[in-house]
């Protein structure tokens, strides 16, 4: 056997490498129960987690709005009794400046200019409120109760000057006392319109209103009283005499003088002091005495005895049915109303009578701290 004739090895065939199985697709192998829960609680709890945070920002929205809306509210009702106030003093010094006498024509016209001036400024200062939606009909007429009365008081400063000349004082003084009312509408609108609305809102809003800690209002009124809305009581006031029969008595006037002297008045058995401060308790309301004599030469009736708390609306009146020329006599006039604590200035007067030329000495003005 040659070399080449040796039989050859048996070979083996080498193994196939192991194919790679691919992952499963979407048809393929579902992964296990328990990997699907997980995965289904962990979606879940993204889900509530989502949920949670959304609400969280809403309440927190919400509550910034509230809060802004709730400071707004009170911004604006703080800023009305503010303005409110000042018009009311505004007025008090109108008021003052047409009582105070007329010895000084140029000085009662700056007095009141200084008032409409004052009530401009406060008008336009009520325009200019940052007004909440919830309270722009309250807006509305607080605005127009401001025009109001600086409109009353522009036109009665114009009417001054007539008012003093005997020609054309029963025009002057009859149109003073008709632009009052508009004093009286202005307290109306702002008292029982305005105001209620500004409550209203307040309220719903959750705000509490008045009391310890609460939003505090101002409802104080611009006419001190209604006895201004009457020409004679203007008259009275302005120190000037009306020529027409208003007074109290009808019928022709008698010759000769007319009119009364106020001598005195007392409170409780004490006489009051023109020239210094008197302290009378405020409650119940007092009663005021005057003293008062009869200097003309004609038997008068139905003769007025007034008393006036400046500034305040409170006031009172008595009539005497008769005073005889010569005699003194005497009348007690109770106010309608507890006066305000605090000082005040307050004026007794016998109201001129028809015919009566000098009425200088028919009032006399004290200054009273009620206790």
């Amino acid at each position: 056997m040659s070399f080449f004739d040796e039989p050859e090895e048996t070979r083996t065939a080498p193994r196939p490498a192991p194919r790679r199985r691919r992952p499963p697709t979407g048809g393929g192998r579902r992964p296990p129960a328990a990997d699907r829960q997980s995965i289904m609680v962990r979606r879940i709890g993204l889900v509530v987690v989502v949920v949670i945070a959304i609400i969280l920002i809403a309440v927190l929205v919400n509550g910034c709005e509230t809060s802004a809306r709730n400071s707004a509210l009170k911004d604006y009702n703080n800023s009305v009794a503010s303005l409110n106030a000042r018009s009311v003093q505004t007025g008090t010094n109108f008021f003052n400046a047409l009582s105070g006498g007329t010895s000084d024509p140029t000085s009662l016209s700056q007095s009141l200019a200084q008032a409409v001036s004052a009530g401009t400024t406060e008008l336009n200062s009520a325009k200019g409120l940052s007004t909440p939606d919830e309270v722009k009909g309250a807006q509305q007429d607080f605005v127009s109760a401001l025009q109001m009365r600086k409109d009353g008081m522009s036109n009665i400063a114009n009417q001054i000057g007539a008012a003093l000349q005997s020609q054309t004082r029963q025009n002057a003084v009859d149109t003073i006392a008709a632009e009052m009312a508009r004093f009286y509408a202005s307290d109306v609108l702002y008292k029982d319109y305005s105001v209620p609305q500004i409550v209203g809102a307040l309220r719903a809003a959750g705000i509490t209103v008045g009391g310890l800690g609460g939003q505090q209002l101002n409802s104080d009124q611009f006419l001190p009283s209604i006895q201004w809305l009457d020409p004679q009581h203007v008259a009275t006031a302005l120190h000037v005499t009306l020529p027409s029969s208003s007074g109290s008595s009808s019928g022709p006037i008698a010759p000769g003088l007319h009119g009364h002297q106020l001598n005195s008045v007392s409170v409780g058995g004490s006489t009051l002091a023109p020239g210094s401060t008197n302290s009378i308790p405020a409650s119940p309301a007092p009663t005021f005495t005057l003293d008062f004599a009869n200097t003309g030469q004609n038997t008068e009736t139905n003769v007025k005895c007034r008393v006036t708390v400046s500034g305040t609306g409170v006031s009172g009146q008595t009539i005497v049915p008769q005073t005889t020329a010569g005699e003194s006599t005497s009348c007690q006039v109770t106010l309608s109303t507890t006066p305000p604590k605090g000082t005040h200035s307050v004026t007794a007067e016998i109201v001129p009578v028809p015919g009566e030329k000098n009425i200088a000495n028919n009032s006399q003005t004290f200054t009273i701290t009620f206790q």
